[in-house]
């Protein structure tokens, strides 16, 4: 995986994040990091990274709810 890739990309799914919640950028970031979104945006990039960004905010949105996120 190449690193600097997977950071630009990772960078741009955040800022999607925040943009679809209404949070800023730190807010998201950490509401992605604390419910496991960053990790899961790093576990499964092959496959996300083909999806468009509205998937995959909903795959986000979802996944922390299931950590104990509570945006939704």
């Amino acid at each position: 995986m190449d690193t600097q890739r997977l950071l630009k990309y990772t960078a741009a799914v955040i800022s999607e994040f925040s943009l679809a919640h209404n949070l800023t950028l730190a807010q998201a970031f950490r509401y992605l990091k604390r419910y496991k979104g960053i990790e899961f945006v790093k576990r499964h990039y092959e496959v996300e990274h083909t999806l468009s960004f509205d998937d995959v905010v909903d795959d986000l949105t979802t996944y922390c709810k299931r950590m104990g996120g509570r945006l939704v």
